[in-house]
């Protein structure tokens, strides 16, 4: 769907998974952000043959392929009230859909709808360890084609990442039995990324970690394909516990335990590399780089949460600013428009983030090149008070 004004038939995907007996019924092309204002849009008219027999009846247009799958979502929707959500909310319901040559028209002058924002965010970091954890492809194409169906263009993609850190650290003369410890089981990495635990659930078998990084290239092909905008990891400074051992001069601060097994430091109290540490940026950096050689390219944004429901060893905002630009640089070194995308989780989680912590970790980074994301807003708004 990245071609321009090149028309498509329902034989291109997610309507032909969704729709088989509709092949024809449907035209879809991709457009310029001119013929939507300058902004993201779809726009579905009547096609001009629709009184013909065997012929396309709906023309969907959109400037990505999300905003085509939007298009076709919300056609299904308020002209053949059809349902398409998550299986717990229903599922797809289809039923309703008039068979092919009877599908209802749009008004004359069209349907046009302007994307109100230019972001429609979707998962929770956490996402990866509640349920993908064990999605096979067939699985993922499936929440793919729900995420373009309901507009989303922006999601994390961190699915293969401990491949991509097996090459990194070994690069740092890490062992696999390093990372054994380091890495966590697949219902736990959320929180290995995240430095509330390690090794837990683990180890990680090498056939695992070659799966995940195959089946990372097929997301990241399909949501590039549709028009998304994968966010991939970054560098936080969780470091192995071996890095004592690898870099004996390495300034490292080992952290509080995070609600681990009887506080057994086997499994808690993980370790973050200082902001001051020359390591840190060069990590980092690698992190990017690898990444950007295995996947061929990067959308330039980047999550990172640093301190999810972890304390920081210093309230100093000296402290707090150097670790959040030492984060940064590590990714622009490795990408020159990199932005960072992270959770406001923390400034509600834990009051030890008071206005100047924040002010500091967040103006740490130039001003545009960082997007908080305030996931708990319906309850528990953060952007209204700071």
């Amino acid at each position: 769907m990245r071609g321009r004004e090149a028309p498509h038939q329902c034989k291109r995907q997610p309507c032909m998974r969704l729709l088989p007996s509709h092949a024809s019924s449907f035209q879809f092309r991709i457009i310029s952000k001119e013929k939507c204002n300058g902004k993201l849009c779809f726009i579905i008219r009547n096609h001009p043959s629709s009184n013909q027999d065997a012929s396309s009846e709906i023309i969907i247009e959109g400037v990505t392929g999300v905003e085509i799958s939007a298009g076709l979502h919300w056609y299904l929707k308020y002209f053949c009230s059809a349902h398409i959500s998550w299986e717990k909310t229903g599922g797809v319901q289809l039923d309703t859909v008039p068979k092919p040559g009877s599908l209802p028209p749009v008004p004359h002058d069209g349907i046009f709808v302007q994307r109100p924002v230019q972001w429609s965010y979707y998962q929770n970091a956490v996402t990866s360890s509640y349920s993908f954890a064990w999605w096979d492809w067939k699985r993922w194409e499936k929440e793919i084609d729900w995420m373009a169906l309901q507009g989303i263009n922006l999601s994390l993609a961190f699915t293969g990442q401990e491949a991509i850190w097996q090459k990194v650290f070994q690069r740092f003369n890490f062992s696999t039995s390093d990372l054994d410890d380091f890495f966590g089981g697949p219902a736990f990495l959320a929180w290995s990324r995240m430095n509330n635990l390690h090794g837990w659930g683990g180890p990680l078998p090498q056939t695992w970690l070659n799966n995940q990084l195959v089946l990372q290239k097929k997301i990241l092909a399909r949501m590039y394909y549709f028009g998304m905008t994968p966010v991939l990891p970054a560098f936080s400074g969780n470091v192995p516990a071996a890095i004592k051992s690898r870099f004996p001069n390495a300034r490292v601060t080992q952290l509080g335990n995070w609600f681990s097994v009887n506080s057994n430091t086997r499994w808690c109290c993980t370790y973050l590399l200082d902001p001051t540490d020359p390591l840190f940026v060069v990590i980092g950096k690698s992190f990017i780089e690898q990444q950007i050689k295995e996947y061929g390219r990067s959308s330039h944004i980047y999550n990172c949460d640093t301190f999810d429901e972890n304390t920081p060893p210093s309230d100093n905002p000296q402290y707090i600013s150097s670790l959040g630009a030492a984060i940064y640089k590590g990714m622009q070194s490795g990408d020159s428009a990199a932005v960072w995308l992270m959770r406001g989780w923390l400034f509600s989680y834990d009051p030890f983030w008071q206005p100047p912590q924040m002010k500091a970790l967040l103006h740490s980074v130039p001003i545009g090149r960082m997007v908080v994301l305030d996931l708990y807003a319906e309850v528990k708004p953060i952007w209204a008070n700071f």
